[in-house]
């Protein structure tokens, strides 16, 4: 209730096909909270403890679920397809990457067309939010850090009391007009 976890899911704009990845998706908690909202596509939730996914897997089991899948990343790539996820969802987890530019390589490189990262962190400017400042980012360092993995800044949601919900993409390419 306190981090407003339901205002961030119906941020996030999901639609009934999207592939969601829940990168750092320990026990599930936004998981579970997303394939509900997916039916028709798939949340890869990612994890680099075999545990984790152990948890997930006998979760999805007990909630008849069909359209999670684990995936066994690593500290340096999140293991995701390439050219197939829709949202990549960071909750918290961005600023405990001991890799972050090859990780978010690897997010960037999985993105489909018009694919967007999620990323929450607590805002870092605001001395108010009690978080230790080792895990709190703000929005200017982030959107530094994404920029330097190649993504752009497309906006950011003031709907959560503590924590930044900014969202990023891949550049857009301009399609060059007909010479004729």
């Amino acid at each position: 209730r306190e981090e407003r976890t339901d205002a961030l899911v119906d941020a996030l704009g999901l639609r009934p096909g999207d592939t969601v990845a829940d990168v750092g998706a320990g026990t599930g908690y936004f998981t579970f909270r997303l394939a509900p909202l997916v039916p028709a596509g798939r949340v890869l939730a990612v994890d680099i403890q075999p545990e984790m996914l152990a948890l997930l897997d006998a979760e999805e089991a007990r909630r008849d679920l069909t359209n999670v899948v684990p995936v066994l990343g690593d500290v340096d790539d999140p293991k995701l397809p390439a050219g197939v996820v829709d949202l990549v969802l960071l909750v918290d987890a961005y600023h405990e990457f001991s890799h972050p530019r090859e990780m978010m390589a690897g997010i960037a490189r999985s993105l489909a067309p018009g694919g967007r990262v999620a990323l929450v962190e607590y805002r870092g400017e605001d001395p108010a939010v009690p978080i230790k400042p080792l895990h709190k980012m703000s929005e200017a360092q982030a959107i530094r850090e994404m920029e330097a993995a190649g993504l752009v800044h497309l906006r950011t949601s003031d709907v959560l009391p503590q924590q930044h919900l900014m969202f990023f993409g891949l550049p857009q390419i301009p399609t060059p007009l007909p010479t004729h």
